[in-house]
């Protein structure tokens, strides 16, 4: 999920947003000042190498997400795509409601003046999101400790080589 906000000297920035729907966690929030299929690859590559492969990916319908290089990457990963209908925010229930507390809790009080700036204070949030603020929707409890934890590394060795030796890089 991407939105674009100001940052103070008048220049946007786009946020692609990753959670996870079952533990509520936020996976990732890459601010840059714009975004492009090649980031999204990148920044699926690296989640899938931690935490393994999805079953799909439910995403709106921005070019970064619907690119051919993408879909057929993920096809390759057999990761199947969900993308939601235009104009259907409501199917992307848990991204929507994740970016609207984003909005409300750091986004509306803030004033970035640098990409930077605005880089380390979502991170910062998104760690306090994950560790310390509890979630109603999971018994008040954060969804950190919830998130499922591997020990087989094999099994974590073959998902990085599959993910690597498609990533055309």
């Amino acid at each position: 999920q991407t939105c674009a906000l100001p940052i103070l000297n008048g220049k946007k920035f786009k946020m692609l947003t990753v959670i996870d729907e079952y533990t509520r966690e936020s996976l990732e929030i890459l601010t840059e000042h714009s975004l492009k299929a090649d980031d999204v690859l990148a920044v699926l590559a690296k989640l899938f190498v931690e935490k393994g492969l999805p079953d799909y990916i439910r995403s709106d319908n921005g070019p970064e997400f619907t690119a051919q290089k993408v879909k057929d990457w993920l096809n390759k990963l057999g990761v199947k795509t969900a993308y939601i209908t235009p104009g259907s925010p409501w199917e992307n229930g848990y991204n929507e409601r994740f970016n609207g507390i984003l909005r409300d809790e750091v986004l509306n009080r803030e004033a970035f003046y640098t990409i930077i700036e605005a880089k380390v204070i979502i991170e910062q949030w998104r760690k306090q999101y994950n560790q310390i603020r509890p979630h109603g929707s999971l018994g008040y409890k954060t969804p950190a400790p919830r998130s499922r934890v591997t020990n087989d590394t094999n099994v974590n060795y073959i998902q990085c080589l599959k993910v690597e030796q498609h990533l055309g890089a």
